[in-house]
């Protein structure tokens, strides 16, 4: 769809309703989009193709809001195939468009496609281009979240083409009532979250530049109030938690130990906690690892599985891992009718966190839940509150 953004600026990507597993594991069940961009002025800069499914959609797009021009450039922001994809179809389409992008992008190009165009403009860190009355400022944006990307700063529209940054799950016709932050918080934890270093950096390097508008590569286009996604964005890069509440994420198999742990939820409740519940074999992963980054407290339920730990329950901890989870309180349950290990293998595989407190106060059930195990799950609770 071709759609007015500003005077100059017009929409041309597309909504995907066909995937089902984005990047073949996040469930994105009211689509996504594949964001990109055209700017009329003197000059014509087209910004970032599309995925190769919408090859000809986009195409039509990028032919009515060019009408009877001719594109000067291709910004390439980012190489992932999801947006790239098309690069060598625009080319065709349009042979004398200079294609611009940075080195590691150029050697991506090839390696995806084979062949790199014949119009290349290869820029560097904070480089500038002219379209006429738009200047466009190119920021480099390492691992945010490969190594090639960069961000494009219009300095006469106040507009930061952000890539991947500020993006969330979602197709743009699709009016989410939960609004941006759920499915932006597990799109960033999910594939930024690993990189909350390298977003920081990048943020000073915009430090002193204006943005009003904030237009990603997928996801809605942020027009205003840019402040309070940015201080989103602040906070999740800093690994600190968002809201003051108790996650509790578990595995049972027969119900005990998810007996305790809504025990332990009323407990908690009934001391003024908000608490939030998961079972990890229902549970769409990467909600529940949204949710433990959005979170101060988190209590690991297990059972005893082979001598360690449910392998849902275990995934999930290297996950959090992976994307260095900090900063938090966290409390451990274990179940096991005749050798419990699920507390100490979880212990173990929390070892290697920085700035994680793993209470004293744990619960241990042998089979099912007893007065003795009432009473640990209150002292969990009340260590908890």
């Amino acid at each position: 769809m071709k759609k007015n953004l500003t005077n100059d600026i017009l929409y041309v990507g597309v909504d995907d309703y066909k995937t089902k597993l984005f990047e073949g594991q996040f469930d994105i069940p009211n689509g996504i989009s594949y964001n990109s961009y055209v700017i009329i002025d003197e000059k014509v800069a087209v910004m970032d193709t599309v995925d190769k499914e919408f090859k000809y959609e986009w195409l039509n797009n990028c032919v009515d809001a060019l009408g009877n021009r001719k594109p000067d450039y291709l910004i390439v922001s980012h190489m992932e195939p999801d947006h790239s994809a098309n690069i060598m179809a625009f080319v065709e389409t349009y042979p004398e468009t200079t294609v611009v992008l940075n080195d590691k992008a150029l050697k991506m190009l090839t390696q995806f496609f084979g062949e790199a165009p014949k119009n290349v403009l290869l820029v560097k860190d904070l480089d500038e281009l002219s379209l006429g009355k738009h200047t466009l400022k190119f920021v480099f944006a390492p691992m945010v979240h490969w190594p090639e990307v960069m961000f494009t700063y219009d300095k006469y529209e106040k507009v930061l083409f952000s890539a991947d940054a500020f993006g969330k799950f979602g197709a743009l016709d699709y009016d989410d009532p939960e609004g941006w932050d759920c499915e932006a918080r597990r799109y960033y934890f999910g594939i930024v979250g690993k990189y909350g270093v390298q977003v920081l950096s990048t943020f000073k390097k915009l430090e002193g530049i204006e943005v009003e508008k904030i237009f990603p590569l997928h996801g809605p286009m942020l027009l205003d109030n840019i402040k309070y996604y940015l201080d989103k964005y602040t906070v999740w890069a800093s690994y600190e938690p968002e809201d003051k509440a108790v996650f509790i994420a578990y595995s049972s198999v027969y119900g005990n130990t998810e007996k305790a742990c809504f025990i332990l939820k009323d407990e908690l409740e009934k001391l003024g906690v908000e608490v939030h519940i998961a079972d990890m074999r229902e549970e769409d992963f990467h909600e529940a690892i949204e949710d433990a980054f959005r979170y101060d407290r988190l209590v690991l339920a297990s059972i005893t599985y082979n001598g360690g730990i449910f392998p849902h329950m275990s995934s999930f901890i290297e996950a959090l891992a992976e994307r260095g989870y900090k900063n938090r309180t966290i409390a451990l349950i274990e179940n096991g009718s005749w050798a419990p290990m699920a507390n100490k293998v979880m212990e173990g595989k929390l070892e290697g966190f920085k700035n994680i407190t793993i209470l004293p106060e744990k619960v241990k059930i042998n089979g099912g839940v007893n007065e003795d195990t009432i009473a640990q799950i209150k002292a969990m609770a009340n260590a908890l509150k």
